[in-house]
């Protein structure tokens, strides 16, 4: 464990954004993450895991630690599920292609998804009609103040869309280190009804999918729409679809009759915000050397050199505006630093 001093996170945020850390250090068990957490002399800590769903705005005056704890273990299995442990540090989108050439489905809407297998419950990620919460069994995490590792269940956790317990009770006060996932090891329940899964299947002339296949078409779909964090600084969605009223709804239907919409129960519905941002005229803009993708408005990108301020600034004048044309309110889905 060695810490660095005056590091550059730009190749630890998928945005690319230059700011630097005051102090550094990558972490890869847990038993150095309980003496570095126990360390009085770095009071301040900035726990950072694969930089996907983050925007940082300033140079980090603090110990970056970033969780890098590897390894995936076997728990448990029946003749129908298989019970998986993977470390913290995991690549998400190789952890999914791993269960997949094992033949475990469950995962394969989510492939592609940018980020780490430890953060994953936090952001409670989810595609394409699948949520983490779908397949998570528990999780371990470090309580940072009694250092002991504790375990979240399922019903733990608070799941919701986009949420947990993790981003509010317990916001900051544990370091998730692994995450135990149910998957199926036959007669999988293949969704691909959401979005232009289905469509894109028959693309690939795939009459009858497997797993394999449903990864496939989610990658082809992504990679059509979403820019590659290595070649395009970005964080992927970085606004969450709204949940308004039904009673909202039909209002906003009234003057847009067009508008897509999912509904989430019979009170709730979901409104896409990407076709919100489209309409307001921001798809495609640009502002100097940052700014909303061409493909797909819920995307801010960084052409090269942008700073976190501009990008932050950027995410509030699109607030505003829809929220003046819509009278909808979008949150960001991406974590301001």
């Amino acid at each position: 464990m060695h810490i660095k001093t005056n590091i550059s996170l730009k190749s630890y945020n998928t945005f690319g954004i230059d700011v630097m850390a005051k102090h550094f250090v990558s972490i890869d068990t847990v038993s150095d993450l309980t003496s570095l957490i126990k360390q009085k002399h770095f009071s301040n800590k900035l726990i950072l895991g694969g930089g996907s769903n983050m925007l940082l705005t300033k140079d980090i005056d603090a110990l970056v630690v970033h969780i890098n704890l590897k390894g995936k273990t076997i728990v448990s299995q029946t003749e129908t599920s298989v019970f998986i442990k993977a470390e913290a540090g995991e690549n998400w989108h190789e952890f999914v292609l791993w269960c997949l050439d094992k033949g475990y489905g469950g995962l394969e809407n989510m492939s592609l998804i940018p980020g780490n297998v430890g953060t994953s419950p936090i952001q409670n990620i989810g595609a394409y009609g699948v949520e983490l919460k779908d397949h998570f069994v528990s999780c371990e995490a470090l309580n940072l103040n009694t250092l002991e590792l504790e375990t979240f269940n399922n019903s733990d956790c608070n799941f919701a869309y986009r949420n947990s317990i993790f981003k509010n009770e317990v916001k900051g006060q544990y370091i998730i280190t692994s995450v135990v996932f149910k998957l199926s090891k036959k007669d999988h329940e293949l969704k691909t009804n959401y979005g232009a899964i289905k469509t894109k299947l028959e693309e690939m002339m795939v009459k009858t999918p497997t797993i394999h296949d449903v990864s496939k078409a989610v990658i082809a779909i992504r990679e059509s729409k979403l820019p590659n964090p290595k070649e395009l600084g970005n964080s992927g969605s970085f606004f969450k679809n709204p949940v308004i009223s039904s009673e909202a709804f039909l209002k906003l239907q009234q003057n847009f009759p067009e508008v897509p919409s999912y509904y989430v129960s019979k009170k709730e519905v979901k409104v896409p915000a990407g076709w919100l941002i489209e309409q307001a005229g921001f798809k495609g803009k640009t502002f100097g050397n940052y700014g909303v993708h061409k493909k797909q408005a819920l995307v801010l990108v960084n052409y090269g050199g942008a700073k976190g301020e501009e990008i932050l600034e950027l995410s509030k004048l699109i607030q505003k505006t829809i929220y003046r044309i819509f009278n909808i309110s979008i949150e960001a889905e991406v974590n301001i630093l």
